[in-house]
């Protein structure tokens, strides 16, 4: 089961520690390359692209959980919580 990635209007949260920040995520990715060899055969890649990703798991990095990493709205920008000073 393909897991939703986070955008500009949401963020991953652990639902059982809170972690906002660390995660282990394990993907696969379709891509196109070019590599170009040089004459000794050393390639590389100088050009990269993305035909299809799925992610296919995310762990807490903090508590291990598994299963517990949820998409939640991302704080809006400018609020209350921006201000330290609560003005």
């Amino acid at each position: 089961m393909a897991i939703a990635l986070p955008d500009d209007d949401t963020r991953w949260r652990c639902s059982q520690c809170g972690n906002l920040t660390r995660f282990d995520v394990v993907r696969s990715s379709r891509v196109r390359e070019f590599w170009h060899l040089d004459l000794g055969g050393v390639p590389k890649v100088e050009e990269t692209e993305v035909l299809g990703e799925v992610v296919e798991s995310v762990s807490c990095r903090w508590c291990g959980a598994v299963d517990a990493v949820e998409l939640v709205p991302r704080p809006e920008a400018g609020g209350p919580s921006d201000d330290p000073t609560g003005s």
